[in-house]
């Protein structure tokens, strides 16, 4: 007979059980995550005061590419940070692997959003929802065309990076490691959608439009394992939502090479705020969905989340 028994595990204090992961020893979820949005807030007040100088000078679209770039350190340093010390992670281990799927998932990613808002264009232009007034470069010189286009173009770059690092990145994935992915998703698309409620035209109805979106974002994640394909939609997403088929973007009324006014049922279309907050997004996202399926369907399963 073995003489040996098996310890009993030492019982966890009071403490530890409030803030010290039973899995492994780190922070929980829910801490970590308070502490990386207070990272977040603390760095947007050191960048806003260093840049301060800048942001007194610039104006317009110098201005707008100054503030996504500010963003992009705050997000970067704090979820760094947050990944690397808190989580015990990499960063890479967020989606962030360079490999030979990266410029790939990118530009599918962009190309499903151009097929999609193109749908949602043409079919809202069949049912007479839209009247066309014309392109950019009959109403303006072609170096201000230019200028726009390059503008929101670098924008959307950022805002496309930015907020995926944020909502697919850190948020979906250390609310996961909490709960399960499931709730990774829903809880991270949740807040995604009540971080737009700040934008011009903003209701309810249109935070639960970008819900949605956000699932549709999400999927592009769970598909590949990785937030390059996500990166993609969401830069696609915005520049051809915008600049290219001349809807408001999330509530922005942003430079347009299409220049059109929306008089339908705001209730579809989504008025002010854009398609998003309109009943025309869900079938455009059951389509782009079933379009990652299609071009995910081949990638090997470690390749995947």
């Amino acid at each position: 007979m073995n003489s040996s028994t098996t310890q009993p595990a030492p019982e966890r204090s009071f403490l530890a059980k409030i803030f010290i992961s039973p899995e492994e020893p780190r922070l929980r979820a829910g801490w970590r995550l308070i502490l990386q949005t207070a990272m977040m807030l603390v760095f947007t007040v050191i960048v806003s005061i260093g840049m301060a100088p800048l942001i007194l000078v610039l104006q317009g679209s110098a201005l707008l590419i100054l503030s996504q770039v500010a963003e992009f350190i705050v997000l970067g340093a704090s979820i760094y940070i947050a990944r690397r010390f808190l989580d015990k992670r990499s960063v890479e281990s967020l989606g962030l692997r360079l490999d030979g799927f990266v410029t790939k998932d990118l530009l599918v990613g962009i190309g499903i959003t151009f097929v999609i808002m193109g749908l949602i264009y043409l079919a809202m232009s069949s049912v007479g929802w839209i009247t066309f007034e014309g392109f950019a470069w009959q109403f303006e010189p072609i170096p201000t065309v230019v200028g726009g286009v390059f503008t929101f173009l670098v924008v959307f770059l950022f805002v496309g990076w930015n907020e995926e690092l944020l909502s697919r990145g850190y948020h979906l994935q250390t609310i996961a490691s909490g709960t399960n992915l499931f709730w990774g998703v829903v809880l991270s698309s949740a807040v995604f959608g009540l971080l737009h409620l700040g934008n011009p035209n903003a209701t309810w109805v249109s935070a639960l439009g970008i819900f949605f979106a956000g699932l549709f974002l999400a999927y592009g994640y769970l598909r590949t394992g990785q937030l390059w394909l996500s990166i993609g939609l969401h830069i696609g997403w915005n520049f051809f939502e915008g600049v290219v088929f001349g809807f408001p973007v999330s509530g922005l009324d942003i430079y347009r090479l299409t220049r059109i006014q929306v008089h339908g049922p705001e209730m579809w279309t989504g008025g002010a705020f854009g398609p998003e907050a309109g009943l025309i997004v869900l079938p455009a996202l059951l389509i782009g969905a079933g379009l990652i399926f299609l071009y995910t369907r081949g990638r090997k399963s470690n390749d995947r989340a």
